[in-house]
């Protein structure tokens, strides 16, 4: 697939050049490195649509390459080349999951042939390489991480298996499955969500199944439940961990018959709907605690994707508060341009416990307090709550406590030199090279307090000479 990246790694550097050039001349982006740590610090950076790389390596082989990056990339495929080939060592990396095993000296066009297999492959597999990205726009994202969950998205959007979508609150997972639903055959049907923590347990069963007219007390008319509403398309279960125990076993009779019978009727309605489930809780726990039935857990978990917290992609924070702002701004109607670099360093380096969510209000409140195009450190830090440190000098620590503390008597004796004066423990002299010191002037305090001389007369003179003795 013309333009796809691929990773060639090779510690022979001649090797390294002519597959590099052969790659360039088909049409792909080459990343080139020598070793398998290179490899891997790369993927951290980018991921490829493809890894071709050499068995023996210097410090660990290929076959060793491939197992690190089947842990982290699970589908991103990986042809290895040797020199050296046998036919067990090729059985044994075709059996751990290698897409490729090419022994040297190869032919150019069958090498060609199986990269452009292997890049087919992961054309389906990765939001990355798709001649279409409407289906992941709002899922703003250059980590690595995130690419592979992408990637194993798209590949589930495909089938019609029910997904589990795992991860904190916060991290994204009504967004995820907005996009399974559009990278799906059903994204011309309804998408529907439906929290079912949020939902009274009394109402949830008709929220999810309907009911008829007269089945309780408020049922004035035939009501569709969400299933009804999401038929041909997708319904998400957010917080499915929350659902009721008696409402597990009706749910778990509708994916099993796919027909919902409403609250009050006799009849069965067919449905076909592709269940998208999401949870922060710990399912297995709560299985063990009888708190969620085992055979619905295996209904809604036929595939798992796993959302990384914010704290574990950091590098997109930048690029989402920029996006939050500049799209909060044209909301708001505010010119702001972008945060100080500071300012940023400062979201990069937060912990989020709420994860994107939390950088979104953050974004929300800079963008309505802001005064400046560019959003500044501070308004960041209080955004965060996040008590701004000054360090500061001795001699500056000082100079403040001092004038602060002049202030103080200032106000306390409505500018009155003598009392304030008294209250220091200085003569009238030595306070008025205090107050000329820290530019401090009398005349702007009086009436801001009583005053202690006992005639109430605030006016002074000060002393004919500040030299004076």
């Amino acid at each position: 697939m013309s333009g796809a990246r691929i990773l060639v790694v090779d510690d022979d550097a001649d090797m390294l050049r002519l597959l590099s050039m052969r790659l360039h001349a088909a049409g792909y982006q080459v990343a080139a490195v020598p070793s398998a740590e290179a490899a891997l610090a790369q993927l951290a950076v980018e991921r490829p649509q493809l890894v071709l790389s050499d068995v023996r390596l210097p410090g660990r082989d290929g076959l060793s390459l491939f197992d690190d990056i089947r842990r982290q990339h699970p589908s991103l495929p990986v042809i290895l080349l040797t020199a050296h080939g046998t036919i067990p060592d090729a059985v044994e990396a075709t059996a751990r999951g290698v897409f490729g095993y090419l022994t040297k000296p190869y032919e150019p066009r069958e090498l060609l042939d199986k990269i452009a297999q292997a890049v087919a492959l992961g054309s389906d597999s990765t939001a990355q390489v798709a001649p279409d990205e409407a289906w992941r726009e709002e899922i703003i994202s250059r980590s690595s991480r995130m690419a592979e969950l992408l990637a194993e998205a798209r590949m589930v959007a495909r089938s019609d298996a029910s997904v589990l979508l795992r991860g904190d609150s916060g991290s994204g997972k009504e967004l995820l499955a907005r996009a399974i639903h559009k990278a799906s055959a059903r994204a011309r049907k309804p998408f529907v969500a439906v929290n079912c923590g949020a939902i009274p347990e009394a109402l949830l069963e008709s929220e999810l199944f309907g009911h008829v007219k007269g089945a309780f007390t408020d049922a004035v008319a035939n009501h569709k439940g969400l299933f009804q509403a999401a038929d041909g398309g997708t319904l998400l279960l957010d917080e499915i961990g929350d659902m009721p125990p008696a409402l597990q076993v009706k749910l778990l009779r509708v994916l099993q018959e796919r027909q919902v019978r409403p609250l009050g009727s006799s009849q069965s309605i067919a449905v076909d709907v592709r269940i998208v489930s999401a949870t922060h809780r710990d399912l297995e726990a709560a299985m063990e605690a009888g708190q969620f039935r085992q055979d619905l857990y295996y209904r809604l978990n036929v595939v798992t994707l796993t959302l990384p917290t914010l704290g574990e992609r950091r590098e997109d924070i930048p690029l989402l508060a920029n996006h939050f702002l500049l799209r909060l701004a044209a909301k708001y109607g505010r010119r702001l341009s972008g945060f100080a670099p500071e300012a940023l360093k400062a979201l990069a380096a937060a912990p989020w416990p709420g994860n994107v969510r939390q950088l979104y209000n953050v974004v929300e409140q800079v963008c309505a307090l802001s005064t400046t195009a560019l959003v500044p450190l501070a308004l960041v830090q209080r955004a965060l709550r996040v008590p701004t440190v000054e360090v500061q000098t001795y001699a500056e620590a000082k100079r403040r406590f001092e004038r602060d503390y002049l202030v103080g008597l200032l106000k306390m004796t409505g500018g009155n030199i003598s009392d304030a004066a008294r209250l220091a423990g200085r003569n009238r002299t030595e306070f008025y090279r205090l107050l000329q010191k820290n530019d401090l002037t009398p005349g702007l305090f009086k009436g801001d307090g009583p005053g202690l001389s006992p005639d109430g007369d605030n006016a002074e003179t000060p002393p004919p000479s500040a030299s004076e003795p």
